[in-house]
């Protein structure tokens, strides 16, 4: 049985790009990158700044702090997801500057409860022995 099949849902594949960030999830840790020569912010990982391209980038631990920048209700969920149905496609705009799609947890994901710029924190999802998925909660 494929750890996909065991979960019931897709999970991400790290490339040599986002190794480190999942390994750092795994651990209950968000990391993110920066560019040391135009100190440009962003998520998702990779090789090159997309600022200004340099090679040059270093990761660090953000806060874990954010707000909702924006989300959509899915009523048509994906498979797997047939039992968390209705639930958020969310966007974090994360304390530090970039945005990080997720899903909200914690609270029934309605427009009634899902404010724009409410203060949201991270929370890991360990959703097998070696997969953990970054989520964001209420703060």
């Amino acid at each position: 049985m494929t750890q996909e099949q065991e979960y019931g849902k897709m999970i991400p594949e790290p490339v040599p790009e986002t190794a480190y960030f999942w390994e750092k999830v795994r651990e209950h840790e968000l990391w993110i990158q920066k560019c040391t020569d135009c100190d440009h912010v962003f998520h998702y990982p990779r090789f090159h700044c997309p600022k200004c391209t340099s090679s040059n980038l270093d990761w660090f631990q953000a806060s874990g702090k954010g707000t909702l920048y924006t989300y959509m209700i899915n009523h048509r969920p994906a498979p797997g997801f047939q039992d968390e149905a209705p639930y958020a496609i969310a966007v974090v705009q994360l304390e530090e500057g970039p945005r990080m799609m997720t899903n909200i947890v914690g609270i029934e994901n309605t427009p009634e409860n899902l404010v724009l710029d409410m203060a949201l924190e991270v929370t890991f999802d360990d959703v097998l022995p070696d997969v953990t998925i970054p989520k964001w909660k209420p703060a």
